[in-house]
């Protein structure tokens, strides 16, 4: 894990890779579950059978009987690929965001492996952080993580992405594994603090000709300047 300088206030780029590339979610299921984990973990409360607790529950729900909710960080932006993840966090009490990852990364493990017959992590290593020192960096972090990568799951990729931008925004408008909705529409998300982000960074909430613009941007210039700022290679 890259270790930099934080404390609370600090705001977080986290990204966790499968091992060895592979998918860290296979079907639906798992899609679902990723979601349910940055809900009910992100608390100081911890529920052991919390899967079985909630697998009643149409929605994100916290059971009455539990205690009032004592997230560890701020979830302020999420999106989920196949075999990786991008969260951008908020530190809001010490080492809330280690404890976070250690939660989130060991139950995903865990499940994984009961489900698939499997030994060992599901991931990559340990996950890589970056401290967001500069306003930049915070207004990029909302176009990388929620726009680029959700695109980047059209089908045919960034290019067709471009190229049939108007669909592509359709599709990505549909994709329930990222806080690109709650940012691009009115749709609220129990998982996010969406309100603090807007206030951190008045470029959370995108338009779409402004992402239309930064995707051709960065396609043609990714890997002069943002490489290291994205926490992955390209």
């Amino acid at each position: 894990m890259r270790v930099e300088p934080r404390s609370v206030g600090s705001i977080v780029h986290v990204v966790q890779r499968g091992a060895r590339g592979l998918d860290i979610v296979r079907d639906a299921q798992d899609h679902y579950r990723f979601r349910g984990l940055l809900f009910y973990l992100n608390d100081s409360f911890s529920d052991p059978n919390w899967l079985k607790t909630t697998g009643t529950f149409r929605q994100l729900q916290r059971p009455d009987y539990w205690p009032e909710h004592d997230p560890l960080v701020r979830i302020l932006a999420w999106t989920l690929l196949p075999n990786h993840f991008h969260l951008l966090l908020e530190e809001i009490r010490d080492n809330g965001t280690s404890k976070f990852m250690q939660r989130l990364c060991g139950s995903m493990s865990m499940a994984a492996n009961a489900k698939y017959s499997e030994k060992g992590s599901l991931f990559q290593g340990s996950y890589k952080s970056r401290t967001v020192d500069t306003n930049e960096y915070l207004s990029y972090l909302a176009f990388y993580i929620q726009v680029k990568n959700v695109l980047e799951m059209y089908p045919g990729g960034l290019p067709q992405a471009m190229h049939n931008f108007d669909d592509a925004w359709k599709w990505a408008l549909q994709y329930p594994f990222s806080s690109f909705t709650s940012y691009m529409t009115s749709t609220p998300s129990p998982i996010i603090e969406k309100e603090r982000f807007l206030k951190l960074c008045t470029n959370a909430q995108l338009q779409k000709s402004d992402c239309r613009e930064m995707l051709a941007f960065h396609m043609q210039h990714h890997d002069e300047k943002y490489s290291d700022l994205s926490l992955e290679s390209w």
